[in-house]
């Protein structure tokens, strides 16, 4: 699976969805065995980088520990990456070569 060319929209779009599939183990108490890991997974590749391996490690958690599939971990991911997380800024700084 490749997400790395999708827009905002569509990433959250599946952000909804994979948190949406998270809430059949209140139906399906043991789909967390299998929902825990695949939303591990799903959770690196929606999202690059440190903050998205970081994100995979607590999907994993929260998808495992019963009574925590409330937490819309994908959709909040969304949000920080999206909405929070400060674009940070390069100052370039000119050297002059007069001595």
């Amino acid at each position: 699976m490749n997400f790395d060319k999708a827009s905002k929209n569509k990433k959250l779009a599946l952000s909804i969805l994979f948190d949406a599939c998270g809430y059949i183990s209140f139906i399906f108490p043991f789909f967390d065995i299998i929902w825990a890991p695949a939303a591990a997974y799903l959770m690196t590749k929606l999202y690059k980088g440190k903050t998205g391996k970081i994100a995979g490690a607590i999907t994993f958690i929260e998808e495992a520990l019963p009574l925590l599939d409330v937490v819309p971990t994908f959709t909040l991911m969304w949000l920080y990456t999206y909405v929070f997380k400060t674009k940070e800024t390069i100052i370039e700084v000119e050297q002059s070569t007069d001595l």
